[in-house]
């Protein structure tokens, strides 16, 4: 497991600092979102969709906890359904709001402490965290209260960045988030915002912490998928009490193996024409000279086994992404 790193010092790290978490998220609220696409290489909206997909069909009452913008909000609107978004930054809600609206079955924006929430116990069926856990110091009293708001068996389902893990990749995670993620950070108004976001990755640990945590605090968890060779992580838990709240059916279980499958074999054609091409192009570059053909046709069949290499390429390593990503939803 990857030790944490101790964050140096700085009001932000303090247990219960929502003041100083509130002026950072309303300094960068403008381009939060924007800065959020870049950083996870455009993936973010994928990892959302897969934590849409845990939220039980049935659950009328869903708490976005951290929501920010509320760009996790949109996937969670269902008709007779009421969602409540939750996040100590006024700055970041007026962005929601601006998002989302305030008619019909639009969420309901409540600006409050996420270590005092604003909600009678056991009134709400699931609990969904985006990129926010990581924020909230201490951790286990964050989780005692989303126990205390979650029914019985409710449903909890946290999306968040992970500190690297042993490996190969391990160096280039860490300085991803030591130094990329804080370079990325300057094209916003609170460039310290971004190296917080890094020092804070590290802080909150490998997964199997926060697992552990979870299990320390009643809950059970049902699924635990990566993302992004392990960068992100999603969990899946119920609370004690009234059984596992099921995320999806088992047709629903079924479609993403098929889906999954479907991917996997577009990918082995993708790679296999690609290994062609390859074995074209080289066997054709060795004996081109020798070839009677003129040049601008030597040139053409050049231009067109490159054309062909490179796009299967690009072809092979979407593949890849969407494999290892979250399934489309219908």
């Amino acid at each position: 497991m990857t030790s944490a790193v101790p964050p140096p010092a700085n009001p932000r790290f303090e247990p219960h600092a929502a003041r100083p978490m509130a002026a950072m998220f309303d300094d960068v609220s403008a381009r939060y979102d924007l800065l959020n696409a870049l950083m996870t290489l455009g993936r973010d909206g994928a990892w959302r969709e897969a934590m849409w997909r845990e939220v039980p069909d049935d659950a009328r009452v869903v708490l976005d906890l951290c929501t920010g913008s509320g760009v996790s909000l949109r996937g969670l609107r269902r008709p007779g359904r009421l969602v409540i978004g939750v996040d100590v930054s006024p700055g970041m809600l007026r962005v929601a709001r601006e998002q989302e609206g305030w008619l019909g079955w639009a969420p309901r924006l409540v600006a409050a402490d996420a270590f005092r929430l604003p909600l009678r116990a056991a009134s709400v069926d699931c609990v969904t965290v985006a990129f926010g856990v990581r924020n909230l110091r201490p951790r286990d009293q964050a989780l005692a209260e989303i126990r205390r708001v979650l029914r019985p068996g409710g449903r909890l389902v946290v999306l968040e960045a992970t500190a690297p893990a042993p490996g190969p990749f391990a160096p280039f995670h860490r300085f991803h988030l030591l130094h990329v993620l804080p370079l990325l950070g300057r094209l916003s108004p609170d460039p310290t915002a971004y190296g917080y976001l890094g020092r804070s990755i590290l802080d909150f640990g490998a997964p199997q912490a926060f697992t552990d945590l979870l299990h320390s605090q009643g809950f059970e968890v049902d699924r635990l998928n990566r993302f992004l060779i392990g960068a992100t992580h999603l969990w899946a838990a119920h609370a004690p009490g009234g059984g596992a709240a099921g995320g999806g059916s088992a047709l629903e279980h079924r479609r993403r193996a098929e889906w999954r499958t479907w991917t996997g074999l577009q990918l082995a054609v993708a790679v296999g024409i690609l290994a062609v091409a390859g074995w074209a192009a080289a066997s054709f570059w060795r004996i081109a000279p020798d070839l009677p053909i003129e040049p601008w046709q030597r040139t053409g069949m050049r231009i067109v086994l490159a054309g062909g290499i490179a796009g299967f390429a690009i072809r092979s390593i979407v593949l890849l992404a969407r494999l290892f990503g979250a399934p489309p939803r219908d």
